[in-house]
């Protein structure tokens, strides 16, 4: 290959479009938050940097709400106790920690209303016992990264008609 024509592949290279390798999430996300009446986000760069700081008390409930967990399940996954979320005021800002795990638990809703082709769908199919959970419901296993993956894992199978 000819020095010009190696240099005009570099030049085509570098003029492609970033937007074509990147993915924003931020909209999603930011309804099953509450949108106006909790928290907004712009990018997924504002969500993660609300993840580090917390969230506030009231952005966790409209997420809770959306998805269809009562606050037993919530404080399970989270990972908190349901008393110590009830004590929390509405504007409190809840810890880090958690925020971590409502933004993945948001992540995954998102995922599940994409391939479902409806929240509904979704939310029925993750309180259901599965034989691929052994007789479980998925959202019984969101307590653990682990479990997350698996859920996400099954979500990839079924947008591709495996089903094993």
């Amino acid at each position: 290959m000819s020095d010009a024509m190696k240099n005009s592949e570099e030049i085509n290279q570098l003029k492609e479009p970033m937007a074509v390798y990147t993915y924003n999430t931020a909209m999603p996300l930011y309804t099953l938050f509450g949108g106006d009446r909790a928290v907004r986000f712009s990018s997924d760069f504002e969500i993660i940097k609300l993840a580090r700081q917390g969230f506030p008390k009231k952005a966790l409930l409209a997420l809770a709400k959306r998805i269809s967990l009562n606050l037993q399940e919530l404080s399970s996954i989270l990972h908190i106790s349901e008393r110590t979320l009830q004590r929390y005021e509405d504007d409190a800002i809840i810890k880090t920690e958690y925020a971590e795990k409502a933004v993945e638990l948001a992540r995954l809703y998102t995922r599940g209303e994409e391939v479902f082709g409806s929240m509904d769908k979704f939310k029925l199919w993750m309180k259901a016992p599965s034989l691929i959970f052994k007789g479980e419901a998925p959202v019984s296993f969101l307590d653990t990264s682990a479990g997350f993956d698996m859920v996400f894992n099954e979500l990839g199978r079924i947008e591709h008609g495996i089903f094993v």
